[in-house]
């Protein structure tokens, strides 16, 4: 899984240093986007196996943008996991029926993240990884 690309979009700066810390350590090849549109920018000269994203963005939310990425066929074979602090009744829900391939509890467990990654990747094409990892502290 060495060298794999990856795309982590979230507003928290201790977020994303964290997050890219944390997978390059892991050899993965990390971008990082604070924001949708930011992330959109990206994507039109990076193309990740896999995005971590924030479920709150400010502006366009992860849900949302979620939406725009599956809209494009040239990244719907991308593994989107969002990530949450809150986790209101339904919000699970709407984020897979977005297209999202995993729905996590913020704050990440820092242990358990890149197995949570690898076992996505590993499992190929969209909605082939592990299902039901939403982590609780």
């Amino acid at each position: 899984m060495e060298d794999e690309p990856i795309l982590i979009v979230d507003d928290n700066p201790m977020n994303l240093k964290l997050g890219k810390r944390i997978l390059e350590l892991e050899k993965y090849q990390v971008l990082t986007a604070k924001n949708a549109e930011e992330a959109m920018r990206v994507l039109g000269y990076f193309h990740p196996r896999l995005i971590l994203m924030d479920f709150g963005l400010p502006g366009l939310d992860g849900v949302e943008l979620t939406r725009r990425i599956r809209s494009d066929s040239h990244n719907r074979d991308i593994v989107i996991l969002i990530a949450t602090s809150y986790d209101l009744q339904g919000d699970e829900a709407r984020a897979r029926a977005a297209g999202c391939d995993g729905y996590l509890m913020k704050p990440l467990d820092t242990q358990a993240l890149p197995g949570i990654i690898a076992g996505h990747l590993r499992g190929g094409s969209r909605g082939d990884g592990p299902s039901g990892e939403i982590q609780r502290s």
